[in-house]
């Protein structure tokens, strides 16, 4: 997870604080090395560091700190407030043209993940209502249509193609044209990349952006790179003048510099954070929640959005009647699995739960809890309907047939049936009018 060394380094620095009742300058002094050693070592631009620590430790000397009864945690209120700041300060979203047709240009380095990326992006919209079809212009890279077909089918998104031409700017205005024929309201258009910046591709994608005219043109720039990624967001911006970033790799051991510096160094917003590498694994940028995830404070909000997304609501009525009448079953077991699974895993959501540092998430075995779902499921599924909608009915016969048929031990099957009972007595808590409404977090996940 991207930020990991950062958050532990800067939760230990306030750790510090924490057990002094006053603090001094030379406490501050002291706590501001640690800080800007952690952004250093998390690759963070040098100029960056420099001015965020003197404004952090300007605002740590004024009185409403120095005169404070929790000193330290005004220190951290400022540190959260400051690298919200850094990161943009306020959400930004994507735009759309005004006209009721918007075209996005995709661009971006070679190896920065970008043809996935317009996957991501064009599941996202087709989330957000949107009609999207996406482009192939890249005609240089061996199967780079290819891969884009492969993506627009996994995700469920036409793609234009027209092998018999090589000039992506005709291909761009004709994936246009034939975008807004047929009744589609975004048009993706993914171009060539290059394994670093030069004028000819630079040339390419300004001819592409005189021709088309993109509403928006969104740079796709490597996590893993560091300050890389930082100074190729810079070198796009200054030829294209780009509209936002897009950062993938977050889910990878990113140590976060480039997240941290590249608004400042471009002035350009993040709009999105490529986080694994399903297709619904991109992520609307938030600072202030970004920042309060590295500050070990967690991130609720994006928890229970993600918990949201898919939410059916005739499907939670529905399943509220059922556990009403005490009519949950195995299958309404394996599918709040599902939900577990459809949000990213165990490890997706400890990661944004408050308190839970790197250490605590090493003693987790996120593997074994993955295995267990797997298995989970492989004993549902060997079970007769009969079974799976009343498993009171489940003897020692019917359990070593199942266990049998799915080739695990009894006692997987012992345990399963353990943790649907505990689940079972959990959401009869939430089963009364009301409760499963009023409930954010449970209405999305339940």
């Amino acid at each position: 997870m991207a930020f990991e060394s950062l958050s532990d380094k800067l939760q230990n620095t306030f750790k510090h604080l924490k057990g002094k009742g006053v603090l001094t300058e030379k406490d501050i002094d002291a706590a501001m090395r640690e800080v800007k050693l952690a952004l250093l070592e998390a690759d963070v631009n040098f100029k960056v560091v420099k001015e965020f620590v003197a404004d952090v430790k300007a605002k740590c000397l004024g009185e409403e700190v120095m005169k404070s009864l929790t000193p330290a945690q005004q220190v951290i209120k400022i540190v959260d407030q400051q690298l919200t700041e850094l990161m943009g300060g306020e959400n930004v979203k994507l735009s759309y043209s005004p006209t009721g047709f918007t075209t996005i240009m995709m661009a971006g380095l070679q190896g920065t993940g970008k043809t996935t990326t317009c996957g991501k992006l064009a599941n996202y919209l087709k989330e957000s209502g949107k009609k999207p079809m996406l482009a192939a212009c890249d005609v240089y890279r061996p199967a780079a249509i290819d891969q884009l077909e492969v993506v627009g089918k996994a995700c469920g998104t036409p793609v234009y193609t027209d092998r018999s031409c090589q000039d992506p700017v005709k291909i761009a205005n004709d994936a246009r044209a034939e975008a807004e024929k047929k009744g589609y309201n975004v048009l993706i258009i993914d171009t060539a990349g290059r394994l670093q910046i030069d004028e000819e591709l630079m040339q390419e994608l300004q001819n592409i952006k005189e021709k088309v005219k993109p509403h928006q043109i969104l740079l796709v720039v490597d996590a893993l790179t560091g300050q890389d990624a930082v100074n190729a967001a810079k070198g796009f911006n200054e030829k294209l003048d780009v509209d936002g970033i897009i950062m993938t790799k977050m889910d990878g051991d990113a140590r976060g510099g480039a997240a941290l510096s590249a608004r400042k160094v471009t002035g350009k917003p993040i709009l999105f954070l490529g986080t694994g590498e399903k297709y619904n694994a991109l992520e609307a940028f938030h600072p202030d929640r970004m920042a309060s995830r590295i500050l070990g404070m967690g991130d609720l909000l994006s928890l229970i959005e993600n918990a949201e997304r898919d939410y059916d609501e005739a499907k939670a009525e529905k399943q509220l009647e059922r556990l009403k009448k005490n009519q949950f079953t195995l299958e309404d077991f394996l599918e709040q699995m599902g939900e577990v699974k459809r949000m990213g895993g165990i490890g997706k959501i400890l990661e944004m739960m408050p308190g839970v540092s790197s250490k605590q998430m090493q003693n987790v075995n996120l593997d074994e809890s993955e295995k267990e779902f797997r298995q989970y499921e492989a004993i549902i599924y060997s079970m007769t309907k009969e079974e799976r909608q009343d498993p009171s009915i489940l003897n020692a016969s019917r359990r070593k047939r199942i266990a049998a048929g799915c080739g695990l031990p009894v006692s997987r099957i012992n345990t399963l049936i353990k943790r649907y009972e505990e689940t079972k007595k959990m959401l009869k808590q939430f089963s009364r009018p009301g409760a499963m409404k009023k409930n954010r977090m449970l209405r999305g996940l339940f």
